[in-house]
């Protein structure tokens, strides 16, 4: 009794502190439902690097699943962007596997954060390879259960977004699809540095950006961010947008449709030839968070964007969308 009291405790006090308590992955029988955590070998300040990852209750350990990586924004946490997704309770609908994988500089498990290239923090200054991570990561889950490698999908928020963007382009053969919320491909640090543009892409890349228009920690606009005290700038949506419509050779002419009584416009850019269409939704009066049940749901019932839920919109966005492998 002392034994478990103690370790519903330590629950309790790594929750606070952002760290979690998900049961640890084991070999070599395969995982039942549920969220687990696994450190990698690999580590950083004598820190191994972890993820967090979802089994679904609609799980069949002998059928290869589709993969999403929801890469969370700087200083937050997996188990944070697990709650505020809500992409665990997408997957135990739909059957998919879902990993949040972590970033490494964090103090007590908070703070935590992305070498994007141009952001953010010690991360990006001391050049730390997470794209090579997050390859790790893709590659350890799929030695411990079975993943379908023609439908794995990865999703970032701000910093983590403008990490799936980089990602993206340097390992597009990896990808059937990415989304970013609130990010931005390029950047810089301040007025003294070199601005840092996101890589050409391997190939042509399904794309969804969720963008509000008030964001005043990555502008809509571009430029210098409000948020950061006049320093950091980032490129503009449009810019971003432009990027993988010209990647993609989709149309140069969206589709626009007005949404949710005016609070949400989506624009699609079509790829007529292969699907890898780009997809922009641009919010009203939402600010720098993630666009989904967790903060909709909040809303006045009669509020147009009561419910509204990006997971949901980026899943189906990512179905029926597969890699073509190499020697298939």
């Amino acid at each position: 009794m002392r034994k478990f009291l103690w370790h519903m405790w330590l629950c309790v006090l790594l929750s606070l502190f952002g760290s979690g308590c998900a049961v640890r992955l084991s070999e070599p029988r395969a995982p039942a439902a549920g969220t687990y955590r696994h450190r990698l070998d690999e580590r950083v300040m004598g820190v191994r690097r972890h993820y967090r990852l979802h089994i679904p209750s609609r799980s069949n350990p002998d059928a290869a699943s589709a993969l999403v990586l929801v890469v969370h924004g700087a200083f937050s946490t997996p188990q944070g962007m697990e709650r505020m997704s809500g992409f665990s309770e997408l997957a135990d609908r739909e059957g998919l596997l879902v990993a949040y994988p972590a970033g490494a500089y964090g103090v007590m498990g908070l703070l935590r954060h992305w070498n994007a290239g141009h952001c953010c923090g010690r991360a990006a200054r001391d050049n730390l390879d997470d794209v090579g991570f997050l390859d790790q990561v893709i590659d350890d889950i799929r030695r411990r259960v079975a993943v379908d490698d023609k439908r794995i999908y990865m999703v970032g928020l701000s910093n983590g977004g403008m990490l799936v963007y980089r990602y993206a382009a340097e390992r597009t053969h990896r990808l059937a699809g990415a989304a970013v919320v609130a990010a931005a491909l390029g950047g810089r640090a301040s007025s003294q540095d070199d601005w840092w543009i996101t890589p050409a892409p391997e190939m042509a890349l399904p794309m969804m950006i969720f963008h509000a228009r008030d964001d005043d920690s990555v502008p809509y606009a571009g430029g210098v961010s409000p948020r950061k005290g006049g320093e950091r700038e980032y490129v503009s949506v449009a810019q971003s947008v432009d990027f993988w419509v010209r990647n993609n050779e989709c149309r140069p002419e969206a589709m626009v449709a007005s949404l949710y009584d005016g609070r949400v416009t989506r624009s699609v850019w079509r790829d007529d030839r292969a699907g890898n269409d780009v997809v922009l939704y641009t919010i009203e009066n939402w600010g720098h968070r993630w666009p989904g049940k967790h903060f909709s749901n909040r809303l006045a019932v009669d509020d147009p964007l009561h419910g509204f839920d990006a997971a949901d919109k980026i899943w189906n966005f990512f179905q029926g969308r597969t890699i073509d492998l190499q020697g298939d």
